[in-house]
């Protein structure tokens, strides 16, 4: 069917569907909401809440939910189980209830949190209670308009590449996305069947636990903190887990909030996300500004310097967690400690980590391919995970879940700032020191948004022609790793990463999750000033291309 015969169709599912499409006048909008299925990316299905096939809706969901039940049945025996939960987003609750009936229906047996909870969370949980499969309802850090739907297997990793095609290959195979629904019963008639098992208090408190094995550094400690939930998820948890240090939680963005009233995004990446924050901070004389994403898996930080505050990358906060964590297990550390990166963080952390005798392992961008690396890691029995980070804020020490987990971060950051403070420091003095070992890093994301079904094929045709321009794109390129035909033991994927002669880099990729495509800098100099001046040249060149 075309765009405008799928439109007509789903003009007859509901009353509240055909009035939402039918108010829809303009043909580009209704081309976008239907030119394409909404298809499983970096971080699973994400997109536009709204009706049609490419927004997120109980229709999306529940067909993908019967494609996801279909693979489990599939791959497993026995009596199956699945685990699921949502953070604070519009419609969250709804959608996991949507997944949870459709799941019963299918005779799985559902662990269905009753309450909003953080990614780390629901990835733990499916590893606590034996489940076959997870899923999480989210749109991390996007917009207020965005949700989503990250599946997870039995390991409480997110799906990699050949389970992901597989499921999607059941999901694709179901056409009717109304028949999903046919003989599906009401969530309370298969919480009283037992098919649905509404869970929290018991699962999160075993996941504290869990967390609180991992804390390095415990000294009584005066460094004043304020934090910010960022009207999500991770209020309960964080604070939890931070009960020994003098917290101050930011009173405008405690409430869980989908609206997210106070902020532009909800994403800690950006410093207009954590300014009432730091304003409080700067009030209160706090050290220490943290902030979680919506569904906490990630964590961003500011740092008192003077009378202002620092802002950290991913990557600083990254590098400096390194350092304090193998200093503080540095008598266990042996040759089969390893590290894990994706190809578009920065080489100082992996640095950092070399210099204490770690092994740097790196994997594509998405943090399902780091905790697969632990799978791998515990089934060969020869290698022990110390740390796995990504540049975009995600950080994971210990093997509680297996992915990115701001709840461990934030009670690690927070000892590791309270460390450096012992010795009269703060982290922008720590961070300062690792240049002065290991060289200066400026890393840097650019973010080009191109929507609908031109922004598409804008980005595929922009990926050739980078392609194309090859060495020509700039000067002192030394190689270009090309990951769409298979590096390593790697999947095939579509990014570009061109290395220059004095080991900088740039790397260019569609993002998974986002209609964009991005463009990461990491440009190493001993001067800040030739860095900066460096990396403004380099961008200008690529942003005179993609906006051409």
């Amino acid at each position: 069917m075309d765009y405008m015969e799928k439109y007509k169709l789903w003009c007859t599912f509901d009353e509240n569907t055909k009035a939402e499409l039918e108010a829809v006048t303009d043909d580009k909008e209704v081309e976008d909401r239907f030119y394409k299925d909404l298809a499983f990316g970096t971080g699973g299905l994400r997109g536009v809440m709204g009706a049609g096939s490419n927004r997120m809706n109980r229709y999306t969901v529940g067909r993908a939910t019967k494609g996801l039940a279909d693979f489990i049945k599939a791959n497993n025996d026995g009596e199956l189980s699945v685990a699921i939960a949502c953070d604070s987003r519009l419609n969250s609750k709804d959608f996991l209830w949507e997944a949870a009936r459709v799941f019963a229906s299918q005779g799985i047996k559902v662990y269905a949190y009753h309450t909003i909870v953080p990614v780390p969370v629901l990835s733990f949980t499916v590893r606590e209670l034996k489940c076959n499969a997870g899923v999480m309802i989210t749109a991390s850090h996007n917009p207020k308009e965005y949700n989503g739907y990250k599946a997870y297997d039995s390991t409480g990793c997110q799906l990699c590449t050949e389970d992901a095609s597989e499921a999607l290959r059941y999901i694709n195979a179901i056409d009717d996305y109304k028949a999903v629904f046919d003989g599906v019963k009401t969530a309370d008639e298969y919480i009283t069947d037992g098919t649905i098992v509404p869970i929290y208090e018991k699962e999160l408190d075993a996941f504290i636990s869990a967390v609180k094995k991992q804390s390095v550094y415990e000294e009584p400690s005066d460094i004043k903190i304020v934090y910010t939930p960022l009207h999500g998820t991770g209020l309960v948890p964080v604070t939890r887990v931070l009960d020994t240090l003098d917290v101050t939680v930011l009173e405008s963005q405690r409430t869980p909030d989908g609206h997210f009233p106070t902020v532009k995004s909800p994403n800690p990446e950006d410093r207009a996300a954590l300014t009432l924050a730091i304003e409080e901070a700067k009030k209160i004389g706090a050290d220490l500004v943290l902030g979680t994403d919506p569904d906490c898996d990630r964590v961003g930080i500011a740092v008192r310097d003077g009378d202002d505050f620092v802002l950290f990358t991913g990557n600083q906060t990254g590098a400096l967690l390194v350092k304090f964590i193998c200093e503080m297990h540095k008598a266990e550390l042996n040759e089969g400690s390893m590290l894990v990166k994706t190809i578009v963080t920065s080489e100082l952390g992996a640095n950092i980590g070399r210099s204490f005798g770690v092994n740097v392992d790196e994997t594509l961008t998405g943090f399902k391919y780091i905790g697969d690396k632990i799978n791998k890691y515990e089934a060969s029995g020869d290698r022990q995970f110390v740390i796995g980070y990504e540049e975009s804020y995600g950080y994971l020490v210990g093997t509680h879940a297996r992915d990115k987990d701001a709840v461990v971060s934030s009670m690690l950051i927070c000892q590791m700032a309270a460390w450096y403070k012992a010795q009269g420091k703060t982290l922008v003095d720590g961070l300062n020191e690792i240049y002065s070992e290991f060289g200066y890093y400026l890393d840097y994301l650019d973010s080009f948004v191109l929507k609908g079904k031109d922004g598409a094929e804008k980005i595929q045709s922009l990926m050739v022609e980078f392609r194309e321009k090859g060495t020509a794109l700039l000067p002192d390129i030394s190689e270009i790793i090309d990951f769409s035909v298979g590096i390593r033991d790697l999947p095939k994927e579509n990014v570009l990463k061109y290395i220059f002669s004095d080991g900088s880099w740039m790397a260019v990729r569609p993002s998974g999750t986002e209609p964009k495509i991005k463009v990461y800098y990491s440009i190493v100099d001993p001067s800040k000033e030739n860095a900066k001046s460096r990396l403004d040249d380099i961008r200008n060149v690529i942003g005179e291309i993609i906006n051409s």
